[in-house]
């Protein structure tokens, strides 16, 4: 496991995500490592393999005073614009808890008296660290991923990730605390096709935490994922990979979206961009 302090040049990037303006991202690499992740291509920006991913954390170290600066820039001290933590690497991954990036970049935007709205998504109830400070920003919500109520099965996929029962634990604190939250279900993984039950069981958990929010994201498979997904999972059996492969057929994503919609509709949950996100689509 390689971790690397960086200057970075800069912080507060514009995004091309339906639902963030900016974003912000205090590490490049992700020791989480999930073997599904698309992220796992910003290795090459830092001279590693997609096969790398997991194995690598580079700290931006000078990440909040970058943000004191670039955060001026904006109109109206951002009112109407939203910044997500993160994009491309998980912001409270086990590094945060020495270098604390993610909590000083947070109290930028609380000194700095952001008007705009705070997003975080993470895998990590390590989120709940920084109630304090989320209670001070004027607009902010909190989402953790949700892929599973199985934690061998979270483990299976996300190497090093905290359990999925963390996170359910995680969104109820912060929900109780007041805070906003939402829940992103994603990716679908190819055996909710045939085990609705399963689907089924993660909604009503995500409702009986308090949460009405969800995205709901279809895997993605491009090519560089699928190959990093077969070499990370050599046990997998062809018929597994078959659900995969199936996994990238439109007849087989419209069918699991309706499957989506009829269990949004059960719990009474809010399907955020009122569809289930294709990665190839956006």
């Amino acid at each position: 496991m390689e971790i690397k302090e960086t200057q970075a040049k800069s912080i507060l990037t514009k995004s091309k995500l339906p639902d963030a303006d900016y974003v912000v991202n205090p590490y490049t690499g992700c020791r989480f490592g999930c073997v599904y992740c698309y992220a796992s291509f910003m290795g090459r920006y830092v001279g590693k393999d997609t096969a790398d991913w997991g194995e690598f954390v580079y700290i931006k170290i000078n990440a909040p005073e970058l943000l004191e600066k670039e955060i001026t820039k904006l109109k109206n001290k951002g009112k109407g614009i939203s910044i997500l933590f993160s994009s491309v690497t998980d912001p409270y991954q086990g590094v945060e808890a020495k270098y604390q990036l993610t909590r000083k970049c947070l109290k930028v935007l609380v000194d700095y008296e952001f008007e705009g709205l705070v997003s975080i998504l993470t895998k990590s109830e390590m989120v709940t660290r920084d109630i304090d400070l989320l209670k001070k920003l004027k607009n902010v919500e909190a989402g953790l991923t949700i892929t599973s109520i199985d934690d061998s099965v979270s483990r299976f996929f996300e190497k090093y990730a905290p359990n999925v029962s963390q996170r359910f634990v995680a969104l109820g604190q912060l929900n109780k605390a007041g805070i906003d939250t939402y829940a992103f279900v994603g990716p679908l993984l190819p055996n909710y096709i045939n085990k609705m039950d399963s689907l089924d069981s993660i909604f009503r958990k995500i409702k009986n935490t308090g949460t009405t929010d969800i995205y709901v994201e279809h895997i993605n498979l491009s090519k560089y994922i699928y190959e990093r997904l077969k070499n990370e999972l050599p046990d997998l059996d062809n018929k597994e990979l078959e659900m995969f492969d199936k996994s990238k057929n439109k007849d087989y994503r419209i069918k699991l979206d309706k499957i989506v919609k009829e269990l949004v509709t059960k719990y009474g949950l809010k399907l955020r961009l009122d569809d289930t996100i294709y990665h190839k689509d956006l």
